[in-house]
């Protein structure tokens, strides 16, 4: 009888610590149940959870209690691994969806920066056909004597093999990168400086076309200058529009703070820029190796051309549009 009443008492005692152990740490584990995007917090949760199972096991270690525990750590460990994994991909996330929906928020602001370039083109055109001495003021005397040269001598392009490839290729990568990141930046002249460099580089290329149109060179022009250019000048427009999103949001803050719509603007405008600099590397590869080539085949220029146009059209146009469709269908 002793026995029993001993043994009752035990187990009366033994539940009794697990409730009380139980009580004290209940809301905490009800509290790791909720996501946390803190990795020190997701150690830190961890390593507590594997102390109370420590415990547990040693102490009740047939209760619903140790599985209840461990089933806390292992689901924190679970997500450990998936976020090792998500690491991993990051960056094919960023390409793939997070960039092209940032761009897909701004395509409004990226076909005002295109128009406004286009304006400026035919301003351009325009001023030259109205007065010759608008090519010179624009490109300058050395520039258009060097040019006319080249034509005379049955070379017009003969600017593009003047200069080694690789030296070519260095400066004008660093130059088309500091064009984009001028663009960028000149977005805190709440854009004015970002339409100003647009509005100057447009004026250039409309000049710079109508001397060669104007020598009978148009066609021949487009198929060897924009080899490089369709790159070159995309990535132009598309670094406007990234300093014209910081513009904008310095100017329009809707229902965000001043401070809270710089700090969103800007970090749209970063993403923006980021996939610039692949592409002004490559059209300078273009340019210095390639666009020298000038009597090239025509499928080979008109594949080079429009295959840069096509990657243009689809990864800043069209496919943002049908990841945004994608991601809003599943919501």
């Amino acid at each position: 009888m002793n026995s029993r009443r001993n043994h009752l008492l035990l187990f009366y005692l033994y539940e009794m610590r697990e409730g009380q152990f139980i009580r004290r740490n209940i809301d905490r584990w009800n509290n790791y149940q909720q996501p946390t995007e803190d990795p020190d917090e997701t150690a830190r949760r961890f390593m507590h959870l594997v102390d109370d199972l420590s415990y547990a096991r040693t102490f009740y270690p047939f209760s619903n209690t140790v599985r209840y525990i461990n089933g806390l750590a292992a689901g924190i460990f679970l997500s450990i691994y998936k976020n090792k994994k998500e690491k991993r991909s990051r960056i094919s996330h960023f390409f793939s969806v997070e960039l092209p929906l940032t761009i897909r928020r701004h395509h409004r602001t990226l076909l005002f920066a295109f128009i406004f370039f286009a304006i400026c083109i035919a301003i351009g055109i325009f001023s030259a056909l109205q007065e010759q001495t608008f090519v010179r003021s624009v490109l300058g005397d050395s520039y258009v004597d060097m040019t006319e040269s080249n034509i005379a001598a049955g070379d017009p392009f003969g600017v593009y093999k003047m200069e080694n490839e690789f030296e070519m290729f260095v400066r004008i990568a660093f130059n088309n990168i500091s064009v984009s990141f001028y663009a960028f930046i000149l977005g805190i002249t709440f854009g004015l400086g970002t339409l100003y460099l647009l509005f100057s580089n447009g004026l250039m290329l409309g000049v710079f076309e109508y001397m060669f149109f104007h020598h009978g060179l148009g066609v021949k022009s487009l198929l060897v200058v924009f080899i490089h250019g369709t790159l070159e000048i995309s990535a132009i427009v598309i670094a406007g529009c990234a300093g014209l999103v910081i513009g904008k949001s310095i100017i329009f803050p809707g229902t965000f703070t001043r401070l809270q719509s710089i700090t969103s603007g800007a970090k749209d405008a970063v993403k923006i820029i980021v996939p610039l600099i692949p592409v002004f590397i490559v059209a300078a590869f273009f340019e210095s190796y390639v666009t020298r080539y000038t009597g090239m085949p025509l499928w080979l220029s008109l594949t080079i051309l429009l295959g840069s146009l096509g990657f243009i059209l689809w990864y800043f146009v069209l496919y943002p549009i049908l990841v945004e469709n994608r991601y809003s269908h599943v919501d």
